[in-house]
């Protein structure tokens, strides 16, 4: 085994170095304070590894991303999401049989329980759907108060879970505009059905264009899991204290739903339209991104992971080029973002900081495209991003090192002092 030598008041420490399957090497420093008295101080964890995972690699020098193995560009645009979600959380490609009897469980237990549907009827019209995804979620639990006994299935709640996230989101925003629900059925894939439910009404046949509905599974596979993010990193920080998956998993949600992490794609896109308000003068935005004294930021640059091209940009930008000329969609605010783009790349100021376009630059003008909601953006990377929550779920609770995260930290308060005993008027 490598080992790498610490040298502290010239005493010397062996740290064991551990490597994964794509030889990425690693301190393992789980005994460095009880040997050493010291901890590793990391902010923001970025350069500490939390646990050892077999579900996605990311090399972000190189602007790789692979679930399973597999290439994210092989499987964005060629796969149904169903069939990439049960690659995810099962480890392989199901068999056509697997796929049909997966894809049907989704459906079957897409429905909510008739009690927890009331619940729309007490959220107040201005809640935001990422709060109610996250609250509906979590109530879920409280309907099948044995999980985790003995006998559980975990399957079934795995097909609750991924096939109840869509019917919760259509369900919320139907009930924003004051449209009656719509429920799922079982000759639909996973994607044309969640359009069905946002778009369709009772009293006419809805078709689901299939433009749409590639766009919709081409765009949750793309968000379906990016390693140890804040959202996912949440999850294995919950599920560490044996919470259950629905508690873990809204967790998750709530995490997702920061501006700096899932919502930054609503960010890019009421920044390309207040761009667009100023008369498209894309040029001065990139000016004022430039100064140090200015508020002002380019939204969907830049990545803390990715020091090269986020893999998944490319396969948007090409699929918004796609999907918009096949829909006869003509949006100022594509020629906006592109624009940006050409020119950030050019720029030495960007091509310095590597700030290449990020995965929410392209994503809000494709789902704005679909029809989908701006509030409703977060809403649908949560759908996406389910699975891989599931995965990392399953992935902790089968661990052998499993311990409750606890993290360290370093002090920085008064040191000792007295209380002095002090008669209060």
């Amino acid at each position: 085994m490598k080992t790498a030598k610490l040298i502290l008041d010239d005493k010397e420490y062996e740290i064991p170095v551990v490597a994964g399957t794509e030889n990425e090497p690693a301190l393992d420093i789980r005994k460095l304070r009880d040997t050493t008295g010291l901890i590793t101080y990391d902010p923001g964890y970025a350069n500490t590894g939390s646990c050892k995972s077999g579900i996605t690699f990311i090399d972000g020098d190189r602007g790789i991303l692979r679930y399973r193995g597999y290439p994210i560009e092989e499987l964005a645009g060629n796969v149904r999401f169903s069939a990439a979600a049960y690659l995810l959380i099962y480890g392989r490609m199901p068999s056509e049989a697997e796929f049909m009897e997966w894809r049907k469980q989704l459906t079957l237990n897409s429905f909510i329980h008739a009690s927890q549907v009331n619940f729309f009827d007490n959220y107040s019209v201005h809640a935001h759907p990422m709060n109610i995804l996250s609250a509906m979620v979590s109530s879920i639990s409280s309907f099948y108060p044995h999980i985790g006994g003995e006998n559980d299935n975990m399957d079934q709640h795995i097909h609750r879970l991924i096939g109840q996230v869509k019917t919760i989101a259509a369900f919320s925003y139907r009930k924003s505009v004051g449209l009656p629900y719509v429920y799922p059925r079982t000759d639909h894939s996973y994607s044309a059905n969640f359009l069905r439910m946002m778009f369709a009404t009772p009293a006419e046949e809805y078709v689901v264009p299939k433009v749409m509905e590639n766009a919709l599974d081409m765009l949750l596979i793309l968000h379906m899991d990016h390693e140890q993010n804040c959202s996912t990193s949440t999850v294995r920080m919950v599920a560490s204290s044996m919470s259950n998956i629905y508690a873990s998993v809204s967790a998750g949600i709530n995490a997702l739903w920061g501006r700096l992490h899932g919502g930054a794609n609503e960010a890019v896109l009421t920044m390309l339209q207040r761009i667009a308000d100023d008369g498209s003068d894309y040029k001065k935005y990139v000016e004022m991104a430039k100064r140090k004294d200015d508020p002002f930021k380019l939204m969907g640059f830049g990545h803390r992971v990715y020091k090269n091209f986020d893999p998944r940009s490319k396969i948007l930008k090409k699929a918004v080029d796609d999907v918009l000329t096949e829909m006869g969609i003509q949006d100022p605010l594509l020629d906006i973002a592109k624009n940006l783009e050409e020119v950030a790349l050019k720029d030495d100021f960007f091509i310095e900081r590597k700030l290449y376009p990020n995965v929410d630059f392209y994503s809000g003008i494709l789902y704005r495209a679909l029809g989908i909601p701006t509030e409703m953006f977060t809403v649908l990377f949560a759908i996406g991003r389910m699975p891989g929550w599931i995965a990392h779920w399953l992935e902790m609770s089968k661990d052998p090192d499993l311990r409750i995260q606890r993290p360290r930290q370093v002090y920085t308060g008064e040191t000792l002092r007295h209380y002095e005993k002090t008669i209060y008027p």
